[in-house]
């Protein structure tokens, strides 16, 4: 179980972290891990060790006949092992020592060697890089999409004429924005015909624990766009000393003729440079706004690794039929949009 690590195995995972040069995502970090296992009772550790010494760490979850997942898989934005460099175990001869079956991933890190061969498609995160200050990346906004920030930054100006002054707080502590932020995303899910996420209490009960969390490399972040004194957009997510993970953003949509979300964004990519972070990650999945904002893609991956037995089937016929049936059509950018257009009407048929 996550809590049962000792504080000396937590600081050796922020080490090994620290020394991997990959960047510092708060969902690969010992906190992340802890609170999903606090969520969780299915959550696991296992611990590789090099003699005496710990050398790397598994975080996973356990399902029945020995399925494993990626920690949080389903909302975790990275995932994958935390190794010593040049450890390189045998893949499925931890997933043996771990009793796993099978270890399945949805937005395994690029740089994961050990599960990346197994990997069944390739998706990209989109990311801001604000590494040079914020004003470096409104340069490179100017640049590649200048109509985009000069309108952003009129529809801001706008929103504070005529509905009052816009007040941003990146890192906001009250428990109700959080809760409007919530009610918005979930209006959201049901609007577009997406699973509602915060219909499943372990998701609202592991964001309000992460809300609370705050430790140097897996902060849970509340920002809030708000004009007249009232919150208008909102977005929840984690960093770290160096990225900040974005996780869940939506807005009022009585106020959607300003593009809050993109204003939001803008002010919360300043925030963060100024804090220091050198990188926001919106994660996979392709969005309008994502494409207006981004500064470049990194690859993340899907897919499993397998051991041959009962467990191995279970897990591809819980799974495959529809990673390939989503894979298909997202491949297919008019059947997408098909797709997605269907998925709204069925959305309004069932609030009518």
């Amino acid at each position: 179980m996550p809590e049962e690590l000792g504080e000396g195995e937590r600081e050796h995972w922020r080490e090994l972290r620290a020394k991997s040069g990959t960047p510092r995502n708060p969902f690969m970090e010992p906190e992340f891990t802890d609170v999903v296992g606090r969520v969780r009772p299915r959550a696991r550790v296992a611990v590789l060790y090099d003699g005496r010494e710990a050398a790397g760490f598994l975080p996973h979850e356990r399902g029945p006949l020995g399925q494993g997942r990626a920690i949080g898989l389903g909302v975790s934005d990275c995932q994958g092992a935390v190794l010593r460099q040049g450890l390189a175990p045998d893949t499925r001869a931890l997933l043996r020592a771990c009793s796993l079956s099978s270890f399945a991933f949805d937005n395994l890190e690029a740089e994961q060697g050990l599960f990346v061969p197994y990997a069944a498609e390739e998706h990209t995160t989109y990311v801001i890089d604000v590494e040079k200050g914020y004003e470096a990346y409104e340069s490179v906004l100017r640049a590649q999409s200048p109509k985009f920030l000069k309108t952003t930054l009129a529809k801001e100006r706008k929103l504070g004429r005529q509905v009052g002054d816009v007040r941003f707080v990146f890192d906001e502590r009250d428990p109700a924005a959080l809760r409007t932020l919530m009610e918005w995303k979930s209006a959201q899910y049901r609007r577009t015909g997406r699973r509602d996420r915060f219909a499943q209490e372990w998701i609202t009960r592991l964001v309000g624990r992460l809300a609370e969390t705050r430790a140097q490399e897996c902060t849970g972040t509340l920002s809030v766009l708000y004009a007249g004194g009232r919150p208008i957009a909102a977005h929840f997510g984690l960093r770290s000393t160096t990225v900040l993970a974005c996780w869940f953003p939506a807005y009022d949509p009585d106020f959607a003729k300003y593009s809050p979300g993109l204003v939001l964004h803008l002010r919360m990519a300043e925030a963060a440079a100024a804090e220091g972070i050198g990188m926001l990650d919106m994660g996979r999945g392709a969005a309008e706004y994502k494409d207006s904002l981004k500064t470049g893609e990194l690859p993340v991956y899907e897919g499993a690794v397998t051991r041959p037995g009962a467990g191995a089937a279970l897990h591809w016929l819980s799974r495959e039929p529809a990673r390939r049936a989503h894979s298909f059509v997202r491949q297919r950018p008019r059947l997408a949009s098909v797709a997605a257009r269907t998925l709204r009407g069925a959305a309004r048929l069932r609030r009518s």
